[in-house]
């Protein structure tokens, strides 16, 4: 009604209420994270000021996250930044929201970093930079690539590594896969968050509102993988290690496509004990033969 006087829990009811009715499961949530937004507080805020009346300008700009948001454009996309490993990242529509399994691929990439004198990370396709970043801050002598085919992308991931005081131990390439970072191999550790959705399998309207490189790999995601692998054979460290996050139900699979210089070590599941993440590590190159020993299948 006009002049409607609106505090902040009769605004967080008839929002959640509207949300539900949309077909958003988060509805509490959501509206939360938007108010809190709007009003430039911490969410446990709208509960110690649960009685503030709205003013009509804080209405206003909430009502029009709230009608976009409802239109199923996501939160991240709203705020402009997502939690991550415990860490505030910037996101844009431009890069792929982060989402909590990912953290995963993070843990086993800082685990094998341990022991490891300035660790060296190839991050591809790295969207928001959020494995690169994260994996930064916590492998304090560590230093990272991280390539991706959108320079918008890599705009985003610089930003998060400053924003984090990780910037002066990386670098941003433009490029596809492996391809820019050829002259400077070897990495301990390449790590990526492909896309591997095929189109007919995405039934999230909000999925959807995703970049579309950053979800889709064609009609058979497995190809992805496979020219994955394979590149990064050729800018690892023998004895250092590849990690790629899955697609769910298909780690046999995946796991198939290692080629011959590939050992698979594990398969991490994830908080819903689903396979999350394969770790493979390279195989040692072949000693060069002694002085006076004849290569194999050499002649005299």
């Amino acid at each position: 009604m006009p002049g409607e006087r609106l505090d902040v829990l009769e605004v967080l009811r008839r929002t959640e209420r509207y949300f539900a009715e949309a077909g958003i499961e988060s509805a509490r949530l959501d509206a939360e994270v938007l108010l809190a937004h709007v009003l430039g507080v911490e969410r446990i805020r709208l509960y110690t000021g649960h009685d503030r009346p709205l003013s009509a300008a804080e209405l206003s700009r909430y009502r029009a996250l709230v009608r976009r948001r409802a239109a199923r454009e996501p939160v991240a996309y709203l705020t402009g930044v997502k939690e991550f490993h415990s860490l505030s990242l910037k996101v844009t529509p431009d890069v792929l929201v982060p989402r909590p399994e990912t953290e995963h691929l993070v843990d086993l990439a800082v685990e094998l970093s341990r022991g490891l004198e300035e660790p060296r990370l190839l991050d591809i396709g790295t969207g928001s930079g959020c494995i690169a970043v994260a994996w930064a801050v916590e492998v304090k002598e560590g230093r990272f690539t991280a390539t991706d085919v959108s320079a918008a992308a890599l705009e985003v991931a610089r930003e998060n590594a400053e924003r984090h005081g990780v910037a002066d131990r990386g670098e941003f390439l433009e490029g596809d896969l492996h391809h820019p970072v050829r002259s400077r191999a070897p990495f301990d550790l390449v790590v990526s968050n492909p896309p591997y959705v095929a189109p007919g399998e995405v039934t999230d309207p909000e999925c959807r509102r995703e970049p579309e490189a950053a979800v889709f790999a064609g009609e058979d995601p497995a190809r992805f993988y496979e020219r994955l692998f394979r590149g990064a054979l050729e800018v690892t460290a023998p004895g250092g290690h590849v990690l790629v996050e899955l697609p769910g139900g298909r780690e046999e699979e995946i796991a198939s496509l290692l080629p011959g210089g590939w050992v698979l070590e594990r398969i991490v599941r994830d908080y819903h004990r689903l396979p999350r993440v394969l770790a493979a590590r390279r195989r040692p190159d072949p000693a060069p033969p002694s002085a006076g020993q004849a290569e194999p299948g050499a002649r005299s």
